[in-house]
Formats: structure tokens, sequence, C-alpha cells
């Protein structure tokens, strides 16, 4: 039976490499996010939290343990299979932003919902831009955009094909302290908006403070699990 939960993870762990170079990432992790919750990841750099996103994102495969993430079972999948699962379940918004530089903002958009099979995919990616204040914005490309207006058109791609679970890993690290707060309250408005759960991944206390829940990682394991604005 699909888990309640958007992520149930168990004892994952993450080795890179072989023989005497391995090194443990993940040190057996649990973690259950509810449906809808809004989950900060903080920690410093080399504490494993963009690993455990990319874990939980399908975008990596777990050396142990069990994963289920927005009704899928990833555990055992191979990258095929974890393409497949992530397709119209998680969204992805990056701190490089990482947009098809030879495409305008509207088919970067327009990707994922035609790789999902969404019919009109160019109507609702209109729609999501617009929804973002990029509806004057549709046919320039990237370098014609601001760092601001970069990572809208990435939170617009993340989000048109209606997910049920979004990471946004260190979603304002190239933006100045101004911008990044206003794209911060529009990640949050958007993810309201359309009932999915939020995981941000931060080395920002304050950013973390905004989530509903903080879990702070240490050296591949969970230091820290606590109620946004509840002293450690």
């Amino acid at each position: 039976m699909a888990s309640p939960l958007a992520i149930d993870a168990r004892t994952l762990t993450l080795t890179l490499g072989h023989g005497d170079s391995a090194v443990e990432v993940l040190r057996g992790i649990s973690l259950a996010v509810p449906v809808g919750q809004v989950l900060a990841l903080l920690g410093p750099s080399g504490s494993g939290k963009s690993s455990l996103m990319a874990v939980l994102a399908g975008l990596e495969r777990a050396s142990s343990g069990t994963l289920q993430v927005a009704g899928a079972y990833f555990t055992g999948m191979d990258e095929d299979a974890l393409a497949r699962a992530r397709r119209g379940r998680i969204g992805v918004v990056l701190q490089a932003f990482h947009l098809l530089p030879t495409m305008t903002a509207l088919e970067n958009v327009m990707v994922p919902l035609e790789l999902a099979g969404i019919p009109d995919a160019e109507a609702a990616a209109r729609a999501e831009l617009a929804a973002v204040g990029l509806g004057h914005r549709l046919h320039h490309y990237p370098t014609q955009l601001s760092g601001g207006e970069q990572q809208r058109v990435a939170i617009a791609r993340a989000l048109a094909p209606r997910p049920t679970l979004i990471f946004a890993d260190e979603p304002t690290g190239n933006l100045d302290a101004a911008t990044g707060a206003q794209i911060v309250d529009l990640l949050l408005a958007r993810r309201a908006d359309s009932g999915a759960s939020l995981v941000i991944i931060t080395h920002d206390t304050a950013l973390a403070e905004r989530a509903e829940r903080i879990i702070t990682l240490a050296d591949g394991l969970i230091a820290s699990d606590r109620t946004a604005g509840k002293p450690a």
C-alpha cells in the first residue's frame, strides 16, 4: 500500500568510492515527512544535506536502506526506473538555475510538461510563468534575464507539472539578499497554492526558520529535528 507520507526513509546510507578510497556520506538516516510539510535540511558544507536531497529526489541511489517517495517505492529501482518515478511527482529547484541556454523561458518551462505528457503544455507553461510574474518575459533567453528572473523560471519549471514534492537546493545562493527574500516568498506561496510538500536544503539559519520543521545534519547523520521557531 502507498505510504501516507511524502517521504518515508529508513536507515539510508550512501557510500561513494570503493575500497580504501570509499567515503561514507550518509550513515543511516531515517526520516518521515508528512504530505504538505515544509521542511528545511540545515547544515554546513560537507554535512551530507545535498547528498541526502539527491537520494530523496531519486537523483542518486542509496547504498542501503529503504525509501518511499511520493507514493513510489524507490528502493531497488535502476536509474531509468527512478527517472520515470520522478516524472510528474518531483520538482527540483537548484541554486545554479540550470536553465537550457538555447531555449526561451517559455520553452524551458514546457520541457517537463511535455516529458510528463501533459496536454497543452504551452498554455500550462504560460500560466505558470504568469503566476511567478514573468508573463512579459516568455520569449527571453536565460542570458537576457536577471538572476532573480532566472530563478523564477526555475521555480515555474519545477512547479508546472504539479508535483507532490518539491526540493529546493540552496535556492537563494546566487542571489542578493533582497532578491533572495522575494524568491523565498514566491516559492512558499506557490507551494501553498499547490499543496505540495517542500524540502529546502540550506546552510542559512534564517532561511531554515521560514520552514515548519528543521532537520540539522552533521557528518552524514541527523543531529537535531525540531519545529521551526523553537530552540534545538
